[in-house]
């Protein structure tokens, strides 16, 4: 049940251009389980791919938190990414996901009749 459900809003996401915030929230919470012999490797791969400036899948972070996060990538700890993470997450709680529960609201009514 899970999965497809993080598959749909997966799908959502996608289509409304935004499915990179759901990638980093989940890159995110593996970085934090991660050994900590790779957290260096896998913080500069999330960095790269999600916070610099010119990342390809840039995730809509302020200045000041991309500035702390640049400050801590040459000795990143399991929780570096955690402040990122929960802006993230709000900002899909605030909007994305209550527009993906009125969208599959909508979907489950009309098939009811």
């Amino acid at each position: 049940m899970f999965s497809d459900t993080l598959h749909a809003f997966r799908c959502f996401l996608k289509s409304e251009f935004s499915e990179e915030n759901l990638d980093f929230w989940l890159a995110c919470e593996e970085y934090r389980v991660s050994p900590s012999n790779v957290l260096k490797s896998k913080a500069s791969v999330i960095y790269s791919k999600f916070v610099n400036p010119s990342a390809p899948q840039e995730v809509n972070l302020d200045a000041e938190t991309r500035e702390a996060l640049l400050n801590v990538m040459d000795s990143p700890c399991s929780d570096t990414f955690d402040t990122a993470q929960q802006r993230i997450f709000s900002l899909m709680a605030k909007d994305s996901f209550p527009r993906f529960l009125r969208l599959t609201n909508s979907i489950e009514t009309n098939r009811a009749y």
